[in-house]
């Protein structure tokens, strides 16, 4: 079955402690809604917030991240759906959607040889 990165997008900077527990219960009951509609969620992944990252570019080194922006991607789960429409319905249920955004993207597969 395809797979699709889904970014989870959050105001900056998108500190998972500040989660509220209205978030958390929406996000517990998310699984059984992907499953409903023909997916899987594997593992989801929350990031520190964007005031612990660190850029490179080039030679160069500093605190923060890459860019300056309202929102920053604060968390990612890689999605298994039968097609790119089914996973952009499973995305939309996605409590992320609220108040930040979402994100999807097919996984790169590489051609048949």
């Amino acid at each position: 079955m395809p797979q699709y990165a889904v970014l989870i997008y959050s105001p900056a900077p998108a500190d998972p402690m500040s989660i509220s527990a209205e978030y958390m219960e929406r996000l517990e009951g998310y699984g059984a809604q992907v499953a409903a509609l023909g997916g899987t969620v594997d593992t989801g992944f929350a990031l520190q917030a964007s005031t612990t990252a660190t850029s490179i570019r080039g030679d160069v080194v500093t605190d923060g991240p890459f860019i300056e922006a309202k929102e920053v991607v604060a968390g990612f789960f890689i999605l298994e759906a039968p097609d790119l429409d089914s996973a952009l319905a499973i995305a939309k249920l996605n409590p992320a959607t609220i108040d930040g955004g979402v994100e999807v993207r097919p996984l790169f597969e590489p051609p048949a040889e």
